[in-house]
């Protein structure tokens, strides 16, 4: 079940990019910032980009989901690191020096 959640995580990330590129972008640059530029878009119609809009929205939840149960799932593994398999030398104690 886990590894079904990452590979359905690592295709959600590949298309959330791939969706994000594919959308035209709003323009305007830096300059919509500041009011110039695309003071046009309140009365032009709609772009026809609905439903790229819509997959973006549904692949963005599946995203921020399977983020959120890959976090609690792991948090809850009991993980454990490759280093404490490593035995620990013991160091041979040295004599106190006398006075």
């Amino acid at each position: 079940m886990y590894y079904f959640i990452v590979a359905l995580h690592v295709i959600a990330c590949l298309g959330l990019i791939l969706i994000v590129l594919l959308q035209a972008g709003k323009g305007g640059g830096i300059a919509g910032l500041f009011g110039g530029g695309g003071s046009d878009q309140l009365f032009s119609a709609p772009s026809g980009m609905a439903f790229i809009k819509k997959v973006t929205v549904v692949i963005a939840v599946v995203f921020m989901l399977t983020s959120l149960i890959l976090t609690i799932s792991t948090s809850r593994r009991e993980l454990t690191s490759v280093t404490q398999n490593i035995p620990v030398p013991v160091a041979p104690m040295e004599p106190e020096p006398e006075e």
